[in-house]
């Protein structure tokens, strides 16, 4: 499973207890009955995110996750790109603690992959109940 999900950084941001974060993606996956394909994080700065999305999705703003989802049928599979940055401001602004925003985040791109969507305020209401329940889940698993 080690090679299935792996995590990279572009900065000096490190997650510590990769194989809880690996454990805890897979139930998230399997909560909604999909299968581990391949997940690639990578953990970078503002800047490197808004160059990726200024050249692939030719939108200049800054934003805390792009996902490059390459799941076919039930087998989730992806390029997760995350803002350091973004992350810890959110999680400011939202006043929240940087890991559990850092696993909302991480948790959103899997599920953009799973087929969820927030473009409307429905959509984006479900995504984030959705989001919230698998936090929970990070929780469960290490017990």
């Amino acid at each position: 499973m080690a090679d299935l999900i792996n995590f990279y950084s572009t900065t000096d941001f490190d997650i510590s207890n990769q194989e809880e974060y690996r454990l805890w993606l897979l139930s998230v996956i399997k909560s909604e009955q999909k299968t581990l394909g391949e997940l690639t994080y990578v953990f970078c700065s503002d800047e490197y995110l808004l160059d990726i999305n200024q050249s692939y999705l030719q939108h200049d703003t800054l934003t805390d996750i792009i996902t490059f989802d390459y799941t076919e049928g039930d087998s989730i599979s992806a390029e997760i790109y995350i803002s350091i940055d973004r992350v810890k401001e959110n999680a400011k602004e939202f006043s929240v603690d940087f890991e559990k925003e850092l696993k909302r985040v991480m948790a959103h791109g899997v599920l953009h992959c799973c087929g969820y969507k927030d473009s409307t305020e429905e959509e984006k209401d479900l995504m984030r109940a959705k989001e919230n329940l698998k936090i929970e889940l990070f929780h469960v698993e290490q017990k």
